[in-house]
Formats: C-alpha cells, structure tokens, sequence
C-alpha cells in the first residue's frame, strides 16, 4: 500500500509517565479530527547487556509487561470509543531506539512522544528520549510536556484542550526548514480549523564604539523587507483557506518565541529543525530545542516534512518577495 493509498497514521509512544499520559490525550484528539489510525507504542526499557534469564530480571520484565499491556488495553479502548482504527504494540530496549524502529516500519505520519521537561546537567550531557526521537524520526514529532508535581495546577486551570486548537505559532526565519515548517503548520491548521501566528524575530544589533546605533536606515529598510515577505505567506495560507496573521518581534529568538507562545496563549508551536548533532549541539543546543526544553504548550518539530503524493504546497519560493 502507498502512501496516497491510505489514511494518516499516527503513531503514539508512550511509557506510562505522567507526560505520556497527556500525550495521549493529544493524539487521541489528533487522530479523531484528522481520521488517522494510530498505533500505540509502549516499550519496555531494558538497558543494554541486561541479562533478560536472571530470575530477578525476569520478574522485572514480567512487571513491566503487565503494566504496559493493561495501559495499551485502557487506550485502545478509548481509540475505539472515539471510533479511531487503533492497534497496540510492546517492545523491549532502548526507548527511542525501538520508536524509531516501529516509525521506520510502520512510516507514519507524525509520531507523538511525552516529556518531562527535563534540564539541568545531566539533561545537556544525556538529551532526553523525545530529542533523540527527533533528531532521528522519518516524520514529524509533537513533544507534549508533561505536568510534574510541581507544576501540577489547581483545579485544572489552564488546562490546555487537545482537541480544541485556536492558536498555532510559527517562527519563520526564512531558511528552508522554517518554511518546511510553516507548510506543515498550514496542514495542521487545515485538519483542525485553526489560525496560524507567523513570528519573525529581529536579533538585537550591535553598538559601534561611540554606543549610536549604526545603519539604523538599514535595519528599518531590512524590516520592511521581512514585513513584506511575511504578508506574501499570509496571503498565501489566506488563499489556501488558512487563518493566519504575523508578527515581528526583536530580541532574542528563544526569548521572543516562548514570551510570544504565554502572552498569545498559543495551544502549539510548530518549527523546523536542522537535527544538528556533534559536539557543538551538545554544548549550545538549537534555538528549537531549547524552546522544546522551556515551552509549556506542546510543540511540533519538523525536520523531515511528509507530504502526501499530489500535495500542493500552500508555501513556496514564487509566495515570497526578494526584496530583502
């Protein structure tokens, strides 16, 4: 079967953790409003030269079976009562190993992956499963963070609802992962009738010695440039059916990106990633990763775009000026 043969697929990883739980949530609302199946993904961690016959492993193992396959049963359930096709399937090993294993065979559509929000240290030196599912994924991933006990609101205030999206932030640099991005944000926008924010971030400029600011003309000449080209991609998506508007902001581009998603109350955001890797991503890190690390609201990472066969692109070169 090809891809155009089908519906979406969505595949769900999950491990029974709070974050997974509320990942879920967004994928059973996902594959509702987008008539996708789903598969739902549970992997039993097991660490590599684990002797899996010792008794003590073995009762281990036997524990974690138990779980998964009683948290699979409880989804699959609430897949069918929502009428979504839903399969389920349990692996043993390195978690973000065995997703992108399961992602590679099964070639979903967008893979949907829990995490805790991990910083710190040992998040630096180690990343966190979500992040090597993203750096390695044939698709899309939404990273939904899950709520620890700190962070646990009273009373579910401010709750986001999974299957009501109103607002999708979009940072547009111009690059072509960014635009990569905001054609998938556009598709999403499509399935679930929502608006799109396209936000540009001017980076602070520098002092000449004496502290004026020099070429201020030009800075002012290079953001009417970035304003024109931004209005191009808004009359495009508004051509293509899609609500959008845009936004330029100056400072710094995390900053300006998770500010911009809190005071918008932005239920997602949606960036391109180049799936750095290396020495210098692990020491600094992409302005991606960190608003993935910082965010509140769920955020979608395109580094590898899926496009159906026959899809026409609601973004592309001919939408933009040239004159920046």
């Amino acid at each position: 079967m090809t891809l155009s043969d089908r519906g979406p697929r969505l595949l769900l990883a999950t491990d029974g953790s709070r974050g997974s739980a509320v990942a879920a949530d967004y994928a059973l609302a996902l594959a509702r409003s987008w008539g996708a199946s789903l598969t739902l993904l549970n992997v039993l961690e097991c660490p590599p030269g684990l002797d899996s016959q010792h008794p003590v492993n073995q009762l281990y193992l036997t524990e974690l079976m138990k779980q998964a396959t009683s948290e699979l049963v409880s989804l699959k359930a609430r897949a069918v009562d929502r009428g979504i096709s839903a399969h389920t399937r349990i692996a043993t090993g390195i978690p973000s190993e065995e997703v992108l294993s399961v992602a590679t065979g099964e070639d979903p559509d967008l893979i949907v992956v829990g995490t805790r929000g991990k910083t710190g240290l040992a998040h630096v030196l180690l990343g966190s499963t979500a992040e090597r599912i993203i750096r390695g994924a044939p698709c899309p991933v939404l990273a939904v963070r899950g709520e620890t006990q700190d962070e646990e609101e009273p009373a579910e205030q401010g709750r986001r609802d999974p299957g009501h999206l109103e607002r999708i932030l979009v940072p547009v640099d111009f690059s072509d992962c960014s635009l990569d991005a905001l054609e998938y944000a556009a598709l999403v926008a499509q399935r679930s009738k929502t608006a799109l924010i396209l936000l540009h971030v001017l980076e602070p400029i520098s002092y000449a010695l004496d502290f004026t600011l020099p070429n201020r003309a030009k800075r002012e000449s290079i953001k009417a440039g970035y304003a024109k080209r931004l209005s191009d991609l808004v009359s495009a998506l508004t051509s293509a059916g899609v609500r959008s508007e845009f936004q330029i902001l100056g400072g710094l581009p995390t900053d300006s990106i998770l500010d911009k998603a809190r005071t918008q109350a932005a239920d997602l955001i949606v960036m391109g990633t180049h799936g750095r890797r290396g020495l210098s991503h692990t020491f600094f890190g992409s302005i991606a990763e960190t608003v993935l690390r910082k965010s509140s609201c769920p955020v979608l990472m395109v580094r590898s775009p899926k496009f159906r066969p026959g899809h026409r692109r609601v973004v592309s070169e001919g939408s933009l000026s040239t004159n920046v």
